[in-house]
């Protein structure tokens, strides 16, 4: 859905736009909604509060910044890529290589709130989390090339980021807390892609 405007003939920004909005409406938004409960939640004073900060369903002023500040980044990067040959398959390499954190944290940090989503889905070996970080790199690689290892490798310091400010402000990881590292480092792997390709 995200490459009709492509080939509609839209300029690279228009484009950007929808394909961004496309990829919204596909996901329910659920990774944006994840990344602006954390960001909110994690201005609570202790680990209780952050957690039930999270888990209401009204947006705070960090929510919203953290929104804002990602679609604009997410946006600007499309745009620069969607102006090369080749910059339209780093949208889907990038959206590969951002859900592989989401497993490493699974397998890495316990559920920080007994009976939410992420207690509930469980949490896989580490095997399995490795398994799917390889396939993402493999699947990025065939796409991208060259300019993957750039991108993975900013995708996986964005998600090591999450983790590490979860572990310590939380305790543990939620699906909010998930979401969030999907974002962030499907986000900083498209800016290494535009900064990759884009400049080439």
């Amino acid at each position: 859905a995200w490459a009709w405007p492509l080939a509609a003939g839209l300029a690279p920004g228009l484009a950007a736009g929808l394909a961004l909005a496309a990829m919204a409406l596909t996901t329910g938004a659920l990774h944006e909604d994840g990344l602006a409960d954390t960001a909110d939640g994690l201005g609570g004073a202790t680990v209780e509060r952050r957690l039930a900060i999270m888990k209401d369903s009204r947006i705070g002023s960090y929510g919203v910044m953290a929104l804002v500040l990602a679609v604009l980044l997410r946006w600007q990067a499309l745009a620069l890529l969607l102006a090369v040959p080749g910059g339209a398959a780093a949208l889907v390499a990038a959206a590969a290589l951002g859900r592989a954190p989401m497993a490493g944290l699974m397998a890495a940090l316990p559920p920080a709130r007994p009976g939410g989503l992420s207690a509930a889905t469980g949490r896989p070996p580490a095997r399995v989390a490795a398994g799917a970080a390889v396939l993402a790199l493999a699947l990025a690689a065939a796409l991208t090339g060259g300019a993957t290892m750039p991108a993975a490798l900013a995708a996986a310091g964005a998600g090591l980021a999450v983790g590490l400010v979860a572990r310590a402000r939380l305790g543990g990881q939620t699906g909010d807390v998930l979401g969030a590292a999907a974002l962030l480092a499907e986000t900083a792997a498209l800016m290494a892609y535009a900064v990759a390709l884009a400049s080439a």
